[in-house]
Order: structure tokens, then C-alpha cells, then sequence
């Protein structure tokens, strides 16, 4: 695909030989005259690269980059120059110019010049794109239901986002704490900065101390080299503190210190350093009872818990189960080069009555399994036997009524010959008119 590039000099015979030597090189080359006119393009279509010479009649190139900068912070501007000097090439470099090329004189880099600053522009579009879908997938908006238990903690969430205030976020395992965390970065103004996570249970007691804090060289054996700790790593960001309630107690008090002060020192260091850091924490455990118990500092639980939010399980929100469950429906298929599947009214209603001890992480790998076991809709005997015998504590059928297992036969047979009903009939191994008349039992 060819890359747009943006051509401005008022040297028409020039501009167009130039023109056409790019043209050749699979770029797509727009020219103008004017700064005007190049203002006017710029407003309305995006350039990878745009050349642009010094000397023109409304205005000089090099005073011009920081604007088109503005209007355009992904572009690359190269200056082309018929009197270059290397004041004016260190002016344009500090303007933000990719590179500053005399006419005649640099001929030769032209063409090189023009691809690296195509490379670095195409690049720099990619990392805005992906900064732009992270943004949008952790976006509050983006968080499936609309239950009254999951819009009252989005709610908190919204309010605490744009403040640098510590956030402790409990629930059950797999109720969405990290995607919460990610949501709040997303909306605050540390958002150009990095979300670092660490799991505070995956890690013992010495490494976990080394991953946050750091290390000197030298401080224990294998320590080679100088390590940077994750509140550095996360300087001017958010350090979301996973399992937070797992951490061990004497490395409680150095946690303690840094969010106090802002300050800590690597291990085995004397210096201290600063960071500006937003902690969001979170865990499963109940850490009010953990601190009167002894096993978690009341101080650190009551720094943590400045702003609280309590994510509800999924069972107390039932009623977003078939959104949910047609997300990841879709989000599978897509992974699979599959068409989305639909949701069976029986899936649906056995999904709904099981208590998802594992919340929403729970839900989305049987809805993987289903997808990956599905030859078109996602239909109740794709579900784990669990999930049936939780359906029919409900007051279900059994899930080993022969009834049931007679039409989930019927109906995978139909499924597989796409509604042949002779076929199905083979397949089963029955008469065709029998066939007809179970198909009217069930239904």
C-alpha cells in the first residue's frame, strides 16, 4: 500500500521531477506550492512524511514544523534547503525535524532519508493505535452489564479515576479486579504512562522485594548488575498490586514507607529514590479481619483502603450472565476464524442457574470450551456436567433424564446434517416417520 507523502515547494519543475522519483519508490505524493495550501491538506488528510522546503513564498519551512507537529504529531517532516547552514539544520532538529537536506549537496540521502522517516512515522502509528484499542478496552463504557451491583462499583470507580488517591479493590477470584484497575489508570491523567502489575502471591519474599524495589549490584548472590524495581518502572503511572493481602509481613512495613514518603531504597543500597507513583491494590481476602488477626498492619490496610471498592460475584448478577456470555461467544469465534455462534435459550438458562465460584474468569473458559466444542449454536449439553447438575438442583431435568439425552441426540444429528431430516434419521439409526414424531415430543 503506498504511503501518503506530503511535497511543498513553490519550485514547480523541482517539486514534480521530485514527485515523480517518490511516485516510482511505492509513495503516494501530494503537492503544493504554499504553506496554505499544505495547511489545508494537512487538516484534512494524514501524511506519513512530509518534505517540505525552506525557503517559500508565504512562510519558512523551518518555522513551520512545530505546526505541522501539532496538526499532525505522528508525521515526519523533512526540510529540503538550496542554502543549507548548520544553525538553521540544528534549529529545524530542535523543532522537531526528522532531518535537514541541502539541495544538490544531499541528493543521494533523499530517498534513504524519505523511507527511515516513513519506518519511524508508520511505527509511531502503530503504538498510537494499539495506546488507542488498550484505551478503549479498559474503558468504563466498555464493562459488560447493567446490573445494580456492577453500576454502582463503575460508578465509584468514575469518581476516583481522575485523582491520585490509593484504591483498594476486593472481591472473589475472577470477578474482574485487574481489568477494574487497568479502567482507572485508563481515566486518569497518568494514562501516557505505564500500568505496571504484580502478582504480590506468584513471587517469595526476597525476589517479590527485588521486583519492587529494586536491587544494587551485588546485593545477593546473581545480582550482577543494577535492577530498576516496578516503582520506578511506573514513575508518574499506576503500580497495580495484585494479591496484595499475600504479602509477606516484613515486607508490609518497607511498602508502608514508600507510599508515605515516595521514597525507598533498592536492596542492598543506602541511597533513597523518589518516584511519583498511584498504588491501586487488591485482593480477595477480607484484610480489616486480616489486620485485627495480626496477619496484615492495620496502618499499611488502612493506607491501602483510602477509597474501597467491593466488586460483586457473579452470582449476585445474574442478570449479565447472557451479555457477557455473548461476548466471549463472539470474542472466540472471532479468535477461531468462526462464525459467532447463537446462544441456545437452554444454555442460557442452565448458565444462569449456576453460582460461578470462579465469577466472570469462570464463565469465559466454558464458554472457550463451548465454542471450541460447537458445530454451530451453543446449545446446554456443551456445558460441564457441573453446570448441569446445577441446573437441575434448580429444578431442572437431570442431566441424566433419558428424555434429555434423546433430544440433545436429535438435535446434534439435525445440527450435523444441517436439518436433512432422512439423514439424520440414518444416522440415528431409526425410521424416518419415528424421527418426525420424537422431533414433535421434544419439540
Amino acid at each position: 500500500m503506498p504511503i501518503p507523502l506530503l511535497l511543498i515547494d513553490d519550485e514547480a519543475p523541482l517539486r514534480s521531477l521530485l514527485a515523480r522519483i517518490l511516485s516510482l519508490e511505492q509513495y503516494q505524493v501530494t503537492e503544493v506550492g504554499t504553506t496554505k495550501d499544505a495547511l489545508r491538506w494537512l487538516e484534512k488528510e494524514d501524511f506519513a512524511v512530509i518534505l517540505c522546503d525552506v525557503k517559500l513564498p508565504d512562510g519558512n519551512g523551518v518555522d513551520l514544523v512545530p505546526q505541522f507537529k501539532k496538526i499532525r504529531p505522528a508525521s515526519e517532516v523533512i526540510l529540503l534547503t538550496a542554502y543549507g547552514t548548520i544553525p538553521a539544520g540544528v534549529q529545524a532538529i530542535q523543532h522537531g525535524a526528522f532531518d535537514y537536506l541541502t539541495k544538490g549537496d544531499d541528493n543521494d540521502r533523499i530517498l534513504p532519508v524519505v523511507s527511515r522517516a516513513a519506518e519511524k512515522a508508520m511505527l509511531q502509528r502503530r503504538i498510537l493505535q494499539l495506546e488507542e484499542k488498550v484505551g478503549r478496552k479498559y474503558h468504563f463504557d466498555n464493562m459488560l452489564g447493567q446490573s445494580a451491583a456492577l453500576l454502582q462499583a463503575v460508578d465509584l470507580a468514575k469518581k476516583v479515576a481522575p485523582t491520585d488517591t490509593t484504591v483498594l479493590l476486593t472481591g472473589e477470584t475472577g470477578t474482574g479486579k485487574e481489568v477494574f484497575a487497568e479502567a482507572i489508570h485508563q481515566a486518569s491523567r497518568r494514562n501516557r504512562h505505564a500500568f505496571v502489575a504484580v502478582n504480590c502471591s506468584a513471587l517469595g519474599r526476597d525476589i517479590l522485594e527485588s521486583e519492587l524495589f529494586g536491587h544494587k549490584a551485588g546485593a545477593f548472590t546473581g545480582a550482577v548488575r543494577d535492577k530498576k524495581g516496578l516503582f520506578e518502572e511506573a514513575h508518574l503511572g499506576t503500580l497495580f498490586l495484585d494479591e496484595i493481602g499475600e504479602m509477606p509481613p516484613e515486607l508490609q512495613a518497607k511498602l508502608l514507607r514508600a507510599l508515605e514518603t515516595g521514597e525507598f531504597m533498592r536492596v542492598g543500597d543506602t541511597k533513597t529514590i523518589r518516584t511519583d507513583v498511584r498504588i491501586i491494590a487488591a485482593t480477595n481476602r477480607n484484610l480489616l479481619e486480616e489486620s485485627r488477626e495480626g496477619h496484615f498492619r492495620a496502618d499499611l490496610y488502612y493506607r491501602l483502603s483510602v477509597f474501597h471498592i467491593q466488586l460483586p460475584p457473579l452470582r449476585e448478577r445474574r442478570e449479565d450472565i447472557p451479555a457477557l456470555a455473548t461476548f466471549f461467544a463472539r470474542f472466540f469465534a472471532d479468535k477461531m476464524n468462526r462464525p459467532t455462534p447463537a446462544l441456545s435459550p437452554d444454555f442460557l438458562k442452565k448458565l444462569a442457574a449456576y453460582d460461578w465460584k470462579g465469577n466472570v474468569r469462570e464463565l469465559k473458559n466454558v464458554i472457550e470450551r463451548a465454542v471450541i466444542l460447537a458445530s454451530n449454536a451453543l446449545t446446554a449439553d456443551l456445558l460441564p456436567s457441573e453446570i448441569l447438575f446445577a441446573a437441575a438442583d434448580a429444578g431442572d431435568a437431570s442431566p441424566f433424564d433419558l428424555g434429555v439425552a434423546e433430544k440433545n441426540l436429535i438435535h446434534k444429528a439435525l445440527q450435523h446434517t444441517k436439518g436433512n431430516k432422512t439423514e439424520a434419521a440414518r444416522l440415528l439409526n431409526i425410521g424416518l416417520t419415528t424421527l418426525y414424531r420424537k422431533i414433535e415430543e421434544h419439540r
